[in-house]
């Protein structure tokens, strides 16, 4: 059978990387994207590797990014993010991808689906279909394209690159509609097998359930490969998420959340101490305002997700959450220890008259546009 093939383009978006199609060259009828994207990327594979296709074996490696034209006044263009699962034959579009979304941008504008000026700085309201939420994106432009040089480093991508500010604007209830699912700031979930365990419900750009690391005897300075290596942890940290993705009426029940893998994301948060980075870097105490360790589809990411970081910056913002309990930081940007270093975010958390309200979260990211041409896939 010949293969067949779809123009795209292959790009870097802060700390993940995707496929990247413009809507027009994908079918009219998205009951067809599925088969497309798992043969892309190589999925399903018993073998976790993702070798036939265009996936890295790690779920910050096996996204799809489908930018089109905007079905809101307020917006540029629309962007859908999927996320491909890697043994299973599933597609998940329950989230948005954060880091993902700084190369929405700079897509946009070299591909004509959204106006710039030649040179300066370039500004695109991103329309997320997966949150039904604005992300406004600002960066620099030269000669028609992304700037391709730029003094901002991300801890875990190599080298320097032009910024790219992303602002999600009124983030509270991507998923679920409300800043506090639950109408809570903390709860007492209970679990399978394990009691009641003391969480934080939040939704703001993603949905995440925040647990304190010593609640799972943790320290929360783990790095992913100790906590992959864990299968009994993984194990309760799933229960914990699939008990709360009930409890924020993401799911159903405890199967149905099981098949909603992507959200709401799981992270051990804790106070601010002595850590090492993936690179062996030493993180002492006054680096960083709080820590985390976020763990999406069943593995520990090795950078935070920026929606996730945003969550949690909206989360400590919040009076009563778990993560405000351990947020060294008062006011001003947040600095989040993570496996890979500190990320900084920033975030706006108001009295609504009937609770807390999100106005924004802000974070800074790079991007790059790896290739372009056509991806191949076998056909069905």
């Amino acid at each position: 059978m010949a293969q067949t093939r779809i123009r795209a383009a292959f790009m870097r978006g802060g700390t993940s990387k995707a496929i990247m199609f413009r809507q027009q060259d994908l079918p009219a009828d998205r009951a067809a994207w599925d088969t497309i994207f798992l043969a892309a990327m190589g999925s399903p594979d018993p073998n976790g590797r993702q070798l036939d296709g265009m996936g890295g074996g790690l779920s910050s490696l096996s996204k799809v990014c489908v930018i089109g034209p905007p079905s809101r006044a307020d917006a540029d263009v629309d962007y859908t993010f999927a996320q491909v699962s890697i043994r299973d034959a599933s597609v998940d579009y329950s989230g948005n991808c954060g880091n993902m979304s700084s190369a929405v941008g700079p897509f946009a504008i070299e591909e004509h689906l959204a106006a710039a000026p030649r040179d300066g700085e370039a500004i695109v309201r991103i329309h997320n279909t997966n949150t039904r939420k604005i992300i406004v994106s600002r960066f620099a432009v030269a000669d028609g394209a992304l700037a391709d040089a730029g003094d901002l480093a991300l801890d875990g991508v190599a080298g320097t690159a032009a910024p790219i500010r992303l602002e999600f604007v009124e983030p509270g209830g991507a998923k679920t509609g409300k800043l506090l699912p639950t109408g809570q700031a903390r709860d007492m979930l209970a679990v399978p097998g394990l009691g009641r365990i003391a969480a934080s419900c939040i939704d703001a750009a993603n949905p995440c359930v925040f647990v304190a690391a010593e609640t799972l005897d943790k320290t929360g300075a783990e790095l992913p490969d100790a906590l992959e290596a864990d299968t009994r942890f993984l194990a309760r940290m799933e229960d914990i998420r699939r008990a709360a993705s009930v409890a924020m009426g993401i799911a159903t029940d405890g199967t149905a959340a099981a098949a909603i893998a992507s959200v709401p994301k799981i992270a051990l948060v804790c106070r601010p101490g002595e850590a090492r980075t993936l690179a062996g870097r030493a993180l002492a105490a006054a680096d960083s305002d709080i820590g985390v360790r976020m763990i999406s589809v069943g593995q520990p990411h090795r950078a935070v997700p920026v929606t996730g970081a945003i969550c949690l910056a909206v989360a400590a913002r919040v009076p009563g959450s778990i993560p405000h309990a351990l947020s060294v930081a008062a006011s001003g940007p947040i600095r989040i220890a993570q496996p890979s270093g500190v990320t900084v975010v920033d975030a706006n958390v108001t009295d609504g008259g009937n609770g807390p309200h999100a106005q924004y979260g802000a974070i800074y990211r790079t991007a790059r546009r790896l290739f372009d041409g056509h991806v191949l896939y076998r056909g069905t």
